[in-house]
């Protein structure tokens, strides 16, 4: 992995073997960063996604293997009593051009990942809402 930072924002490459949300994780430590939005595309050769079912109050999990293409991964760095908290949400295609997607668990790059992070300046927490069953933002 290697990035720079220009301003409030970063530009990330992440390469093959790589965890996306480890290499996340890393950068976040380095840049002292507490909130941000993040979007990236790339490529990925297993991922696993979850869907949260409201009624159970849990996700359900799929994992996906072979050669897929990020179509679409989005989301937000916030803490949870102070710590690295990212939620993110992924779809990848496959070469059929199917999409799979959900709520990301982990992924493992394949060729590349190119992630921007613009950084916020702020703090948003996370506090667990036991009527919905997350972790809900929590502006302090």
């Amino acid at each position: 992995m290697d990035y720079r930072r220009f301003g409030d924002t970063l530009f990330i490459r992440m390469d093959k073997g790589e965890e996306i949300i480890q290499q996340l994780r890393l950068v976040a430590g380095r840049e002292d960063i507490r909130l941000a939005s993040v979007e990236a595309l790339g490529a990925v050769d297993d991922f696993t996604v979850g869907v949260f079912d409201t009624a159970e109050k849990q996700y359900h999990s799929n994992t996906f293997t072979g050669a897929f293409e990020i179509v679409s991964l989005t989301g937000t760095v916030t803490t949870m009593d102070g710590k690295f908290y990212p939620h993110l949400h992924m779809s990848a295609g496959d070469r059929e051009g199917r999409v799979f997607g959900g709520h990301l668990n982990s992924a493992t790059v394949s060729a590349t990942c190119e992630m921007v992070v613009r950084v916020v300046d702020g703090v948003v927490e996370r506090r667990r809402d036991e009527e919905v069953g997350l972790n809900l933002f929590r502006f302090v």
